[in-house]
C-alpha cells in the first residue's frame, strides 16, 4: 500500500510542476519539464498544426501524452466525451469542438495546479460545453452509464490500479460507448523487470501493459473488438499505441444476460453431481457479480469451454 501511495504522489508531483510551469512561463511551449517531451514521440508535435493554431498556447504547452485520441476515437456531434487524465485540457478542448453544442466534454485530473490551468484554457477557449472534475482515474465522480465515449492520452500506464481503470471505464460507458486510447504499451516478450529497465514509472515506461495484458484486461472487463495497435517505438520493445474497445450494446448484454438465466436454469434440473461441478468452478451468483458474461472463464479460474455454462464459460 505504501509503495502504491508512494507512487501516485511521485506521479502527481511531476503533474503539478509541469502545471506551475507552464503558467509560470506564460504558456511558452518551451517549458516542458524534460526534453522527451518536445520530441516527436510525445507531447504537442503529435497533434497537427490546424489543432494546435485552435487551442490557447497554454493547453498546447501542456500537452505531454503520447498521441492524440481524439484523431482515433471517432466524435460525433451530440457525443459525450471524458477524458481520463485531462492535464491541461487539450483533448478536451479538441473533444468539445467535434462534439458540437449538443455535445459534452468532461476531464478528470487529481492534480489540482492542472484542473486549474485547464479551467483557465477552456475559459480562454470560450469552451461553454466542457467540464473539469477532480479525481482519479480509478475512481471517476460521474454516474454510470454517462459517457458515450472515454479518451486518455498516456495515463492509463501511470496507473497504480490499471484493472479498476478498465473497468471504471465500462462502468461509465453506455451500452454500445466507446474507447479511444493513446498509451505506452510493451512488447509480450518484456517482462515488467524489463520494462522498468527501459524508463522510469513516472517517466510512463515501467507501469507500461504489454499487448497482451491490455487485451486481457478489456476482455475480462466485458469490452469487445478489442485492438492494440502500435504507431511509434520509444524505447526498446516499447511503443506508443492506439487502443480501441467497445461496450457490448444493450441489445447483446440483454441476449448475454437471458443466456446465462436459461444456463442457470437448466443446471438446476440435473443431479448432484453436476451441482458439485459447478462448485469447483464458481457458484451461480458469483459468476454472475465478478465480471462479465464473456469473461466469467477467466473469473473462475478456468478457459476451457467445457465448463458448465451456469458460470458462463461456454
Amino acid at each position: 500500500m505504501t509503495d502504491t501511495i508512494d507512487l501516485r504522489e511521485q506521479v502527481r508531483t511531476r503533474y503539478a510542476a509541469a502545471a506551475s510551469a507552464v503558467r509560470g512561463s506564460a504558456g511558452q511551449a518551451s517549458c516542458c519539464p524534460t526534453p522527451a517531451e518536445t520530441d516527436d514521440r510525445i507531447g504537442s508535435a503529435l497533434y497537427t498544426q490546424l489543432d494546435r493554431d485552435d487551442l490557447p498556447v497554454a493547453a498546447v504547452a501542456a500537452s505531454l501524452g503520447c498521441g492524440n485520441p481524439t484523431a482515433v476515437a471517432d466524435l460525433r456531434p451530440g457525443d459525450r466525451v471524458l477524458d481520463l487524465g485531462s492535464g491541461g485540457g487539450i483533448d478536451v478542448l479538441l473533444s468539445a469542438k467535434r462534439v458540437g453544442p449538443s455535445g459534452y466534454a468532461y476531464g478528470v485530473d487529481m492534480t489540482e495546479e492542472m484542473l486549474d490551468l485547464a479551467r483557465a484554457n477552456a475559459a480562454q477557449a470560450g469552451a461553454t460545453n466542457v467540464e473539469f472534475v477532480r479525481g482519479t482515474i480509478e475512481d471517476v465522480p460521474l454516474p454510470d452509464a454517462s459517457v458515450d465515449v472515454v479518451i486518455s492520452n498516456c495515463v492509463i500506464n501511470l496507473s497504480v490500479d490499471k484493472p479498476k481503470v478498465i473497468a471504471e471505464i465500462f462502468r461509465l460507458l453506455t451500452p454500445g460507448g466507446r474507447i479511444g486510447i493513446s498509451d505506452v504499451v510493451a512488447e509480450d516478450h518484456l517482462s515488467p523487470a524489463e520494462r522498468a529497465e527501459r524508463g522510469s514509472y513516472v517517466g510512463c515506461i515501467a507501469g507500461a501493459l504489454s499487448r497482451t495484458e491490455y487485451l486481457d484486461g478489456l476482455t475480462a472487463a466485458g469490452f469487445v473488438d478489442a485492438s492494440v495497435r502500435f504507431t511509434q517505438q520509444v524505447a526498446d520493445g516499447m511503443h506508443n499505441a492506439i487502443i480501441q474497445a467497445t461496450k457490448s450494446s444493450a441489445a447483446e448484454a440483454t441476449s448475454a444476460v437471458h443466456t446465462d438465466e436459461v444456463a442457470a436454469a437448466s443446471i438446476e434440473t440435473v443431479g448432484i453431481e453436476t451441482v458439485g461441478t459447478v462448485s469447483a468452478c464458481c457458484d451461480t451468483h458469483t459468476g454472475s457479480s465478478c465480471c462479465a458474461p464473456q469473461a466469467k472463464a477467466s473469473c473462475c479460474g478456468n478457459t476451457s469451454a467445457t465448463l458448465p455454462a451456469s458460470c458462463g464459460c461456454q
